[in-house]
């Protein structure tokens, strides 16, 4: 019978050496990249891997590589934590890393350096994705010691020899007063995060409050700050007793996702309307804001771009790359239905 001729079910590195007209290892060589080849054969055999539509076996990848193709993502189940939030990023850390044929080995018991020890240990993970760093995070020390590549979601105090991305959130604080401000709201307060999380001195929220006392100052408004229990009692005692001290506050920033619901109610409750009496916007991301009613004003959490550019980072620093340093995601505001220009009577 006439025609191409059939493929084998299975395509073996035998089969595209033989198409190639080279050896077994030298397919072997260009497909790890273990040893330098001539550009003339690498073209041969990475077109004899398209002709055949070779696809080589990940456990024969990762041994001839030495690797195991498992990033490990780090991310400690703490107090003051809220999970959706962190789900976002294993899912973008996830999607990503099988983009590069990678798994991904969660990690969430809060073992701090020790765990970090036994990991690297163990053979299972080529490198490390970190998330909830604290500004004197106990596991850098280990990080800058460690032989396998890690990357922080997160920005610790001293940066030194480490690679980290986050969102500027200093500059996010600051985008969010200026936008309340230039609506001429002059008294100001920051709903934050849990108290947990301050405790810990968690990176972002420390860079945020940061971030909200520095564009107050500059901008001459009354800036107040408090932490805030993701529970609807604690939203509704912390709201009363922050209005009752400065009944001025025509302006809420909001950094702490699970209470916005609840905060939407309280404001309500006690009488005060969104956005006519009271100007809010929040910090996280952009369908949370869009759901609600009003829509919010806020400044997005890129968490899929930020969870994408780290493993991203990652992969390169596996191939050979060298990435220290620290990438700021840039601030993003949107305006929308939840600030308005300042009431008359909120005016100091």
């Amino acid at each position: 019978m006439g025609g191409e001729p059939r493929r084998p079910a299975i395509v073996t590195i035998a089969d595209v050496a033989r198409h190639a007209g080279v050896a077994a290892s030298t397919v072997s060589y260009v497909l790890s990249g273990k040893r330098s080849i001539s550009s003339e054969t690498r073209d041969r055999v990475q077109e004899a891997v398209r002709a055949l539509g070779y696809r080589p076996n990940a456990s024969a990848r990762a041994l001839a590589s030495n690797r195991s193709n498992v990033l490990a993502l780090v991310i400690p189940l703490r107090a003051g934590m809220h999970v959706p939030v962190l789900m976002q990023f294993a899912t973008a850390v996830v999607t990503t890393a099988r983009r590069f044929d990678h798994d991904v080995l969660l990690l969430t018991a809060d073992e701090g350096r020790s765990g970090l020890e036994r990991v690297s240990q163990s053979a299972l993970v080529d490198a490390l994705v970190v998330m909830d760093v604290e500004l004197h995070d106990e596991r850098v020390p280990l990080l800058r010691e460690l032989p396998m590549p890690s990357v922080l979601i997160g920005i610790p105090a001293d940066t030194e020899g480490l690679t980290c991305i986050d969102l500027d959130f200093f500059a996010a604080a600051e985008q969010c007063v200026d936008h309340l401000t230039d609506l001429g709201h002059h008294s100001i307060a920051l709903l934050g995060t849990p108290s947990a999380v301050y405790a810990r001195q968690t990176g972002f929220a420390h860079r945020t409050l940061a971030g909200f006392q520095a564009a107050a100052e500059r901008r001459g408004v009354v800036g107040i700050e408090t932490p805030c229990e993701p529970t609807f009692d604690a939203v509704l005692g912390t709201v009363r007793e922050l209005l009752e001290a400065q009944p001025g506050i025509t302006g809420l920033v909001v950094q702490n996702e699970p209470i916005i619901g609840p905060l939407l109610d309280v404001l309500r409750r006690l009488g005060r309307r969104v956005p006519e009496d009271m100007s809010l916007m929040a910090i996280c991301a952009d369908d949370v804001a869009e759901r609600q009613v009003p829509q919010l004003s806020s400044v997005t959490l890129p968490a899929d771009e930020i969870g994408q550019q780290a493993v991203e980072t990652l992969i390169a620093k596996l191939d050979g790359g060298t990435s220290a340093g620290v990438t700021l995601v840039p601030a993003r505001l949107t305006a929308r239905a939840s600030t308005c220009a300042a009431p008359a009577s909120g005016a100091d």
